[in-house]
């Protein structure tokens, strides 16, 4: 059952998103629960580094995290196995108990249970994202998808924003407990208003395969869809580049002139961008489509990359609003294009195969870049990385498929996975 905007209704997006009960609930459990894991994944290096003085261990932290997006698709399958409300409602609750834990943690003995924490934390992370981008295709009005996926850019990156100050300056007076019940805490209530929505889900079928097997069904029908495919290559390949683009930050601060510390001022801008893109994706969405709006913000990118090499504070600057506004771009009309080309059967393992192929090559590329800025001329790097970026865009220009088409190349690979 979905809730749909009113005819008529304003066509600014915070608006026809607000006016759709359940669009304004999961909202507002994007922001809450949002809030609570940008200040825990900030605090938890922080206070690895205090225990034990090891930046190697502090960096764990975050690969921690990362580490269960390798098995994206695995976890994403359990999304299309059971009901996605209460899993949503249930994961959350379960993450609000598992961070009560992190109170016995009082020294570098105890900093396995931290690790372990991490581990579940990120894993939880997955199979949420995928049982929440697939219940919002259901109980959100289609017309607001983009909508819906901008607004949640915008939130997320209005969290990075704040909530990493309140958890520092939480962890300061109080310790990282404090700040790991914080966390519990959101996601109590974000269970809770994931609790109230509104929406009929059937119980799913009893699988007629194995997990491997309904889990490769996921990535064939993502990688044979004719729409799809252009999208989420070119996301990856996005963000493998973005990854490449933030090993080399420091060292554009430092051919400023700069201290390390006004990288900080560089993530505030490029976070003003993504706030700014988030709100403006939805009408942008509908008037340019998937694969424009994702080339344009691609291009946008490439450009801002290539300016970064100037050494001119202004320059610097812009180029990271404009990175902020134009890298998140191909991000929310993948995800935008999956809720929408995907069935409901398969949505959650699809979502979840996308969403690794969208954001593990970031991890990669930061490791690449690592070395390479050791090597090359930060200059260089970037001018060299903005050229290529460039290509990715060519697949995005090619004439789209109509949906009659797309439609006939999915049933094919759905049918191919799902033999009679």
């Amino acid at each position: 059952m979905t809730t749909s905007a009113p005819k008529g209704a304003s066509t600014w997006p915070v608006t026809r998103v607000l006016r759709d009960r359940n669009a304004g609930l999961y909202l507002g459990g994007v922001l809450v629960s949002g809030f609570g894991t940008s200040a825990m994944w900030l605090v938890a290096g922080i206070w690895v580094k205090d225990l034990t003085g090891s930046d190697g261990l502090a960096a764990l932290c975050v690969f921690a995290l990362w580490a269960p997006t390798l098995i994206g698709p695995a976890l994403g399958t359990l999304a299309d196995r059971v009901r996605r409300r209460p899993l949503l409602v249930w994961t959350n609750l379960g993450l609000a108990a598992l961070l009560l834990s992190l109170f016995a943690v009082d020294s570098a003995d105890a900093l396995w249970i931290l690790f372990a924490v991490l581990l579940v934390y990120g894993a939880a992370g997955v199979v949420h994202d995928a049982a929440e981008s697939t219940l919002v295709a259901t109980a959100v009005d289609r017309q607001l998808l983009g909508d819906f996926n901008g607004l949640r850019m915008t939130a997320n990156e209005g969290m990075k924003l704040l909530a990493p100050l309140a958890g520092a300056g939480l962890y300061a007076a109080y310790g990282g407990a404090r700040v790991a019940l914080l966390d519990a805490l959101t996601f109590a209530l974000a269970a809770g208003l994931y609790a109230l929505l509104r929406v009929h889900e059937p119980k799913p079928r009893p699988a007629p395969t194995g997990w491997r097997t309904q889990t490769a069904e996921g990535a064939r029908y993502l990688w044979g869809h004719a729409t799809l495919r252009p999208l989420v290559v070119a996301g990856g390949t996005t963000m493998l580049f973005s990854g490449l683009n933030g090993a080399a930050i420091y060292a554009v601060a430092e051919g400023l002139g700069r201290s390390p510390a006004y990288v900080g001022v560089l993530y505030v801008a490029q976070g003003a961008g993504s706030v700014a893109i988030g709100l403006a994706a939805g009408p942008l969405l509908r008037r340019l489509g998937e694969r424009r709006f994702a080339g344009c913000g691609i291009a946008l990118t490439a450009v801002a990359v290539t300016a970064r090499a100037l050494p001119y504070d202004t320059v610097v600057l812009a180029s990271a609003v404009a990175v902020g506004v134009g890298l998140p771009c191909v991000l929310i009309a993948a995800v935008t294009a999956v809720q929408r080309e995907t069935p409901d059967a398969l949505l959650g393992r699809t979502t979840a195969t996308a969403n690794t192929l969208l954001l593990a090559p970031t991890a990669v590329g930061l490791a690449i870049g690592a070395g390479l800025v050791e090597l090359v001329p930060h200059q260089v790097l970037l001018a060299v990385l903005g050229l290529v970026r460039l290509v990715t865009v060519v697949p995005l220009l090619r004439r789209q498929p109509s949906r009659v088409s797309a439609s006939v190349t999915s049933d094919k690979s759905s049918s191919d996975a799902n033999p009679a």
